[in-house]
């Protein structure tokens, strides 16, 4: 190799060196409609010349096609991508971009300033240090600057650039950016924000973005790439307890078993103790694999395989954790959640909890209020609609393993999953673990529910009938538990209208209050099969998620649906109480059928054709069921 070869590759090797020992910084663009969020980005690329040939050429030609500036360069383009959002000339999905200066790597996030779109924001949000916050000088702070700054300290950013964008719209006056910010100082007083470093700047003109403006005399601060590059941030990640959710148990053969994951903080060390906090067990750690090989040390970032010195039961969704620092292990806590679907939020309805690699059922036990983003008041509520944030208590169905949010991003959020379309529908950060459980045991009993039944001589369970109003249900639920009885079979029929009465009398028809209402009769059944009964509910019950989470508490093969398929023309000529011509009328609210979704079963045990079958017929399907299966 030649002397001229060597240098250059020890060149290469310096500067590639140099590359990894650069700090990263991750911040987020956020604010109102047209405050300039992309423009200011694409701004920055420009002028710190982080743009390829093949990147300038497509921004001059698609400025001439698609642009808002006349035909000049639109710096927007570089950060819309999407078709749709290019059209409109509006930020839509969040755009990543990654860029590097001589001082420090950048990962920005620029997020949607539509309304519709925060979900999207608290999304870039999430994985951000730092928030530039955009106004237009023109307008001052909008409503959406104020809901960005409140979720932007939601997701736990402390520091703030208070980018007060266009001034030059505004003949760069210094009385305006001085009012803006002490407007913004006054309302931002209530988030707890660490720093907040207002500039003045015109994205489109280039004022004050890489280096200080003639046009702005009068301040003293930093342009935004010197206060970027400079800006400390905590190396939190480090400095906190080892945590790393386990992902997956890596067994190739006989003689390996490790638990890999990626280290969401701290640091580990070959030696060192680790436990697993929900069950308590201890080890040591024996090696730390990688694909490139074995580590001594391995830090947050990182994914590795942890093998133990001993044989404990770690499974995926478990979390290893520093010996001496352990995080808190519960089933209830309290937490801020954003609302992200379509559909309203049912805090009775069960939902698929994700913390990290660790998922379980939950269920919003107490909404104790939305906040008003735009004054930050707490409002009285029972649900949440889209891009809504409440305050809430969940409760799982076992316990895991967090860190309040506030001393770890990483171990402290979580997202809400719909159980039947898997879509992500809530993000949530925990604020602190319930201790009610701690004092309520399960208390021992010497007879048990198949003790029981076998003194009844029958199975205990529940057949479930589930239709339209008017369907037929409630007359052949009657009818079946006449015939039980005359068999000299233990029952007890909840009725719908008769619950009402009494344990859901305060219950209404909304979607929130049908799912509560179906919770609260499922407990109550569960509690009658475990005295040895023979349950039957008949409820309307139109939701499959409410009737899977009934199924969901009793043992396999105790829980029967039968559905009494009635069709709604049927239903509405049987309509004694004259409801269906209420509802038709708009007299009543929220009636299944008309108003409000009847999800139909998919696979209940029992189906009925309310079309053709007497009511005598379908009891003694029922009746030949139950024989047949060897319930009764």
């Amino acid at each position: 190799m030649s002397a001229h070869t060597q240098t250059a590759a020890s060149e290469i090797d310096q500067y590639l060196k140099g590359q990894e020992e650069k700090g990263m910084l991750r911040f987020i663009t956020c604010g109102s409609v047209d405050d300039g969020k992309s423009t200011l980005i694409g701004r920055l690329l420009w002028d710190s010349k982080l743009l390829f040939e093949d990147q300038l050429a497509t921004l001059t030609a698609e400025s001439k096609r698609v642009g808002t500036q006349g035909g000049d360069i639109d710096y927007a383009l570089l950060l819309d991508g999407l078709q749709a959002e290019r059209e409109q000339g509006i930020t839509i999905d969040v755009a990543y971009r990654f860029f590097a200066t001589d001082k420090r790597k950048f990962i920005v996030a620029d997020t949607p300033g539509h309304e519709q779109y925060t979900r999207n924001m608290v999304t870039g949000a999430s994985t951000a240090d730092i928030a530039v916050i955009l106004i237009d000088a023109r307008k001052g702070i909008l409503t959406q600057t104020q809901r960005h700054s409140f979720l932007v300290s939601l997701i736990g950013i402390r520091k703030v650039v208070l980018a007060i964008n266009k001034m030059d719209l505004v003949e760069f006056k210094e009385e305006i950016f001085n009012k803006i910010t002490k407007d913004y100082q006054e309302f931002a007083g209530q988030l707890g924000f660490e720093t907040i470093q207002p500039i003045p700047l015109s994205a489109l003109k280039g004022d004050n973005i890489t280096a200080k403006s003639e046009n702005t005399p009068w301040y003293n601060g930093p342009a935004l790439l010197d206060f970027l590059e400079t800006v400390q941030i905590n190396e939190t990640k480090l400095d906190q307890p080892f945590r790393m959710p386990v992902q997956w148990v890596n067994r190739p053969n006989l003689d390996f078993r490790g638990f890999s994951g990626t280290i969401a903080s701290g640091t580990i060390r070959v030696g060192e103790g680790i436990v697993e906090p929900s069950s308590g067990q201890t080890s040591t750690v024996k090696e730390i694999v990688t694909f490139d090989g074995n580590l001594e040390e391995a830090f947050a970032g990182q994914a590795v395989t942890i093998t133990l010195n001993d044989e404990i039961d770690i499974s995926r969704g478990d979390m290893l954790c520093a010996l001496q620092d352990r995080p808190a292990t519960a089933d209830q806590f309290e937490a801020k959640l954003v609302w992200m679907n379509e559909e309203e939020l049912l805090p009775s309805r069960n939902y698929i909890l994700k913390l990290g690699s660790s998922s379980t059922l939950a269920r919003i036990s107490s909404l104790k209020y939305k906040v008003n983003v735009n004054t930050l008041e707490h409002t009285a509520t029972k649900t949440l609609a889209l891009n809504e944030i409440g305050i809430c208590n969940l409760a799982l169905d076992k316990a895991i393993s967090f860190d309040p949010y506030a001393e770890n991003r990483q171990t402290g959020s979580f997202i809400l999953i719909d159980r039947f379309s898997n879509a992500t529908v809530g993000a949530g950060v925990i604020d602190f673990a319930l201790r009610r459980a701690d004092n309520i045991h399960w208390q021992s009993v010497d007879i048990h529910k198949e003790a029981r039944s076998e003194q009844k001589g029958q199975k205990a369970s529940v057949l479930w009938f589930t239709g339209l109003s008017g369907s037929g249900k409630s007359t052949i639920a009657n009818l079946v538990e006449k015939k039980l009885h005359s068999k000299g079979k233990h029952t007890y029929l909840l009725d719908g209208d008769n619950v009402r009465h009494g344990l859901n009398k305060d219950l209404g028809f909304t979607d929130a209050d049908r799912v509560e209402n179906i919770r609260r009769v499922a407990e109550t059944s569960r509690l009658f099969v475990d005295a040895g009964l023979i349950t039957l509910v008949s409820f309307i019950s139109p939701f499959r998620s409410e009737r899977q989470m009934a199924r969901g508490l009793l043992e396999d093969g105790e829980f029967l649906e039968v559905f009494v398929d009635t069709p709604l023309e049927i239903c509405e000529e049987r309509d004694i109480k004259g409801l269906y011509a209420k509802a038709r009328a708009g007299e009543i609210k929220n009636f299944t059928g008309i108003d409000s979704s009847y999800e139909v079963p998919e696979n209940a045990e029992i189906i009925i054709d309310g079309s053709k079958a007497s009511a005598e017929d379908a009891a003694d399907q029922i009746i030949g069921y139950l024989e047949t299966k060897g319930f009764i």
